[in-house]
């Protein structure tokens, strides 16, 4: 029987890729974001195995009644991919703006949680499942300008081990892949407040990830036998590597 997938995010950058993916591999996908008009234009091109859902993880009643309004034949959920989450400025943490702070939170965390809750326990009735988060090399190195968001998926590397914990004796699998730079999606756009061209510099002679090698890690991992897992699996561009650490000299 065909397996079916949630993920979260699906709209644009890596969900959307990781939908497209996932469709050509055999499975049925149900695509959810805020965005129902970009995933209807989706299912047109993905055909009768992608479902549209209109979504905002932040909300929590929302996600838990999400499970009501799916038809049958994309239940039970096997795979939750939880790819929603986004960044909000780069400024240092005594001039950053605290309604950014805290939609990175409500989304990358809080988000993460509501749907992580709703969907994990038809999978332990089941005893199968496979969770795959979408943290971030922020999780693991501070970068100036980086201090809510990457504080957000260093919550997310932590939890995904610690469910990992929690589900020991279950046949259910969890990974956290974490991404460094990856371009091709609305990742900085939305991150500078629609500033195009400061989005643009980012990736400027730079060969970046693009959303195609992380479906493409999303398929392998979904597609690897169940007796073993991938705790997580860090990706950085060849153009990339962690700066070490800094030192000031002169701190007059």
């Amino acid at each position: 029987m065909m397996k079916t997938v949630l993920v979260t995010g699906a709209s644009s950058g890596f969900g959307k890729a990781i939908c497209q993916k996932l469709i050509a591999d055999g499975y049925k996908v149900i695509g959810s974001a805020r965005r129902i008009e970009k995933l209807n234009e989706m299912a047109v091109q993905l055909g009768d195995n992608f479902l549209p859902l209109l979504l905002d993880v932040t909300k929590k009643d929302a996600v838990e009644n999400l499970l009501i309004g799916i038809p049958t034949d994309f239940k039970p959920i096997d795979i939750l991919i939880n790819n929603a989450g986004l960044a909000l400025g780069m400024e240092p943490a005594y001039e950053a703006h605290y309604d950014d702070w805290e939609m990175m939170v409500q989304t990358n965390i809080i988000g993460l949680m509501h749907i992580t809750r709703t969907i994990l326990p038809t999978m332990v009735e089941r005893n199968c499942g496979y969770i795959i988060n979408l943290g971030s090399t922020a999780g693991s190195y501070a970068y100036k300008g980086g201090n809510v968001y990457g504080a957000t998926k260093a919550f997310v590397k932590q939890f995904s081990a610690n469910l990992r914990t929690d589900l020991l004796g279950k046949k259910i699998r969890v990974t956290n892949i974490e991404p460094g730079l990856c371009g091709d999606t609305e990742f900085s756009n939305i991150r500078f407040h629609g500033d195009n061209k400061k989005a643009a510099n980012v990736y400027q002679g730079v060969e970046y990830i693009k959303p195609e090698d992380i479906a493409n890690t999303v398929s392998w991992l979904v597609n690897t036998p169940e007796h073993f897992n991938v705790n997580s699996i860090e990706i950085m561009p060849t153009a990339q590597a962690s700066g070490g650490l800094a030192v000031v000299k002169d701190m007059n």
